[in-house]
């Protein structure tokens, strides 16, 4: 791939590209600069006429993705936070609307932004040790990258407020029931299982798999609200508090200001 990566690893075989997030010394988070490699990487895999199919993993077997990169936005205004929200909305969207399937290859933790960039893809299949959660509300914000509002097309909007209002993980046995995944298997059998699902779909018509995601997709999503009420929660003392408690290692104390 002609593309300067440093936070992502790719590798094309048979029709199928393989996308790993590879910052394991981060648990894979998510930072801007990751996020704009996936933008470039998901160009790449909508432009390329061999690729058929994008199977989205992290390294390591302890995370798919841990979340954002708290420390790198717990200074942000809340415009900055605003602008934040809908570039990483805009990423996951293209995600999400990609011709061509993707496969999330879930190992270990997928949470906040880890879980939001699971449910941008079409499938999902969780190792047994994955753990899904929205644990936003612990730092005084809310999801920022669509979680708010696909979670409950997925879930179901009762199932989605518990994760959301809790900010409690669920494990994959738990993600199963809900419907949050379409698999579960053993951690070591994961990547063969997304390739096995992934061989498919690359059986079937390309241009039928299109227009099945093109007709899949909701057109009442309300990402410009999500991202204007994530960047209000950064003018509020709660989120500078949840934000400085997290990388102070210590219990917040909350004020509701």
């Amino acid at each position: 791939m002609a593309i300067d990566l440093q936070n992502i690893l790719t590798e094309e075989k048979d029709g199928i590209l393989y996308v790993t997030i590879n910052r394991p010394d981060k648990l894979n988070a998510l930072n801007r600069k990751t996020i704009e490699e996936l933008d470039s990487v998901f160009t790449y895999a909508q432009e390329l006429h061999t690729v058929r199919v994008v199977i989205l993993t992290g390294s390591g077997t302890k995370a798919f993705v841990a979340g954002a990169d708290i420390s790198e936005f717990s200074s942000f205004t809340d415009e900055e936070a605003t602008n934040l929200s809908l570039f990483g909305q805009n990423v996951f969207s293209k995600i999400e609307s990609l011709c061509k399937p993707v496969i999330a290859a879930i190992n270990g933790y997928a949470l906040g932004g880890g879980c939001e960039l699971a449910l941008a893809c079409h499938l999902r299949i969780a190792s047994q040790n994955a753990m899904f959660g929205l644990p936003e509300v612990t730092l005084g914000l809310i999801p920022g990258y669509g979680g708010t509002q696909r979670l409950p097309l997925i879930v179901g909007r009762g199932k989605a407020l518990e994760m959301i209002l809790t900010g409690a993980p669920k494990d994959s046995a738990w993600a199963l029931q809900a419907g949050l995944v379409n698999q579960v298997t053993e951690s070591e059998n994961l990547l063969a299982k997304a390739t096995e699902v992934a061989q498919l779909l690359t059986t079937r018509g390309p241009i039928a798999l299109r227009k099945a995601i093109e007709a899949t997709l909701d057109p009442i999503i309300d990402y410009q609200l999500e991202a204007k009420l994530f960047g209000d929660c950064f003018d509020t003392e709660d989120f500078r508090e949840g934000t400085s408690a997290f990388l102070e290692k210590r219990k917040p104390v909350y004020k509701g200001k």
